[in-house]
């Protein structure tokens, strides 16, 4: 009996001796494998590889982790996730510089290019807009988001996501950022001559010619026509107006201010509406449906501005019905400062181009390819005229010339019949 006991015990000791050490194996499995799952984790937050995208002509990099939460807002399809709260801690800036390809630059370099922000170049809804110097001796405009604006945050990511990407010669080029010390700043290219809107309502401003008129009519279009067709996915600018077309040095046009686009992609059932009164689409207010049919409604707008010099703000659209009914037609809202120095079959051309854009129903509205044909075709016989008039203006010089070489031989042959 006494020898039966101790092998029970034996058993018993071995089973639990067995058991203790399957718990420790399970235990030290368990932690194992905790352990490199934490540090796959901790790997893939480090990760800096990036989806590739095609955009038109070449190609260029897409904003995945700390532009995500951006991306996301703005109805884009991303592959990785993240927090807003790395926006606002400021964490990973170098990072964020190598996925968009923009310069990032530190708060201290960007005081110092603007002389402690003293040049300020205007207002807008994302904050106020400086000109600076930077250190290579380059102009630039520096835009500083207003430090209590939630919906300038937005927008800021929403440029730098787009702009990061996007580049035509009628867009306003984006050189870089800064995410320093609680603030955002974004550094664009220096457009010399404004804003479309500061020459069309500000008397300080020289007046715009007919032919300046057309050229930023064509370039505007040139713009919009990247942004629909050439970019992928497409793009919806969602705010064009005079005020965000810019002007350089040649008085060439340029499409800014991205802070409320989004790709095609995006549905905006939820957006909110967005845009500039007078601006907006009235099927996009009905419907809070923007599409690249509301871009066109815009751009009818503006070249109603073009011709008339009428804000939208000053009841443009009733002036637009209103010469629509008039005998006279578009030429009774002609900017008077235009009176007798452009063409009246020109003027009527691209009003028509601005009514089509206008139309109530946005499936006949034209797409931005077929507007940017008829203006060129304008811009054609503009050219033409011009030639023309540049001949006949030759052959009236020949003509008087010879006029005056006669005279002085009739002159001369009076002269020697009086001596003889």
């Amino acid at each position: 009996m006494r020898q039966t006991d101790l092998i029970i015990f034996g058993v018993s000791a071995g089973i639990a001796l067995g058991l203790l050490i399957a718990g420790l194996v399970f235990l030290g499995v368990r932690w194992y494998k905790n352990r490199a799952r934490l540090s796959r984790c901790a790997n893939e937050r480090s990760m800096t590889t990036l989806p590739i995208r095609v955009h038109g002509i070449g190609v260029s990099t897409d904003f995945s982790a700390s532009l995500s939460a951006s991306t996301a807002d703005a109805g884009s399809k991303i592959v990785q996730k993240s927090t807003p709260s790395m926006w606002r801690n400021n964490q990973k800036k170098e990072w964020l510089a190598s996925v968009s390809g923009i310069a990032s630059y530190n708060y201290r370099d960007i005081q110092k290019a603007t002389k402690n922000f003293t040049t300020i170049l205007g207002q807008g809804s994302f904050g106020p807009v400086y000109k600076a110097v930077m250190g290579t001796g380059e102009t630039v405009a520096v835009k500083v988001l207003a430090s209590d604006s939630r919906q300038g945050e937005r927008e800021f990511q929403t440029e730098v996501s787009l702009l990061g990407r996007l580049h035509h010669r009628n867009l306003v080029n984006l050189l870089g950022y800064c995410i320093d010390k609680g603030q955002r700043i974004l550094i664009y290219e220096f457009m010399s001559n404004g804003s479309l809107a500061n020459h069309l309502y500000s008397k300080k401003e020289q007046t715009l010619s007919w032919e300046e008129r057309i050229q930023i009519a064509l370039d505007i279009a040139h713009g919009i026509e990247y942004l629909h067709e050439g970019a992928v996915p497409p793009v919806i600018h969602r705010d064009l107006k005079s005020a965000n077309i810019l002007l350089d040095q040649s008085m060439r046009a340029k499409v800014a201010d991205f802070g409320l686009s989004k790709e095609e992609e995006f549905d905006g059932r939820n957006s909110g509406l967005k845009g500039t009164y007078g601006y907006i689409d009235p099927e996009y207010i009905s419907t809070n449906n923007f599409t690249m049919k509301s871009d066109i409604y815009s751009f009818g707008i503006i070249l109603f501005e073009l011709i008339t010099a009428i804000h939208p703000h000053q009841n443009l659209m009733e002036y637009i019905n209103l010469a629509s009914m008039s005998p006279e037609g578009v030429e009774e809202i002609l900017d008077e400062r235009l009176s007798g120095e452009c063409s009246p079959d020109e003027v009527r051309l691209l009003a028509h181009v601005a009514q089509k854009c206008l139309n109530r129903l946005p499936r006949r509205r034209p797409s931005i390819g077929e507007v940017s044909q008829a203006i060129i075709k304008i811009k054609q016989r503009q050219l033409l005229r011009e030639d023309l008039g540049s001949f006949a203006s030759r052959d009236l010089s020949r003509v008087a010339s010879m006029i005056e070489d006669r005279q002085v031989e009739l002159r001369n042959m009076a002269a020697a019949k009086c001596q003889n």
